[in-house]
């Protein structure tokens, strides 16, 4: 995460009614990258309506596409192991966390 450790804290982590958020430091640092992945995909779709654009510029902007991406999923990982993951036992929904965790990794 760029040198940046994103740490959750529980009582930042929970919305009224209990349910379980995304801590607001990842929220906010993964909406950064999401904003950077989408100004490079804009630029890609904008080269491309050009012909002249070069294979090799848009293979570039496409590897920065998913690079962003995929620190947006790391760091999304990451608050989500330490908020949740780490804090199951003492809220007592260890399972339904870990099966919630392991289905959404299956689409990876």
């Amino acid at each position: 995460m760029s040198g940046k450790k994103v740490h959750a804290h529980s009582h930042s982590s929970h919305a009224a009614g209990g349910r379980l958020c995304m801590p607001e430091a990842a929220r906010k640092v993964v909406a950064r990258r999401l904003a950077i992945a989408n100004g490079h995909l804009e630029s890609i779709l904008h080269a491309l309506e050009k012909h002249d654009a070069y294979c090799v510029d848009v293979l570039r902007q496409i590897k920065a596409v998913e690079g962003a991406l995929k620190k947006a999923g790391q760091i999304t990982l990451e608050g989500h192991l330490r908020a949740h993951v780490a804090t199951a036992a003492e809220r007592g929904d260890t399972e339904t966390i870990v099966d919630e965790l392991m289905d959404a990794l299956r689409y990876r």
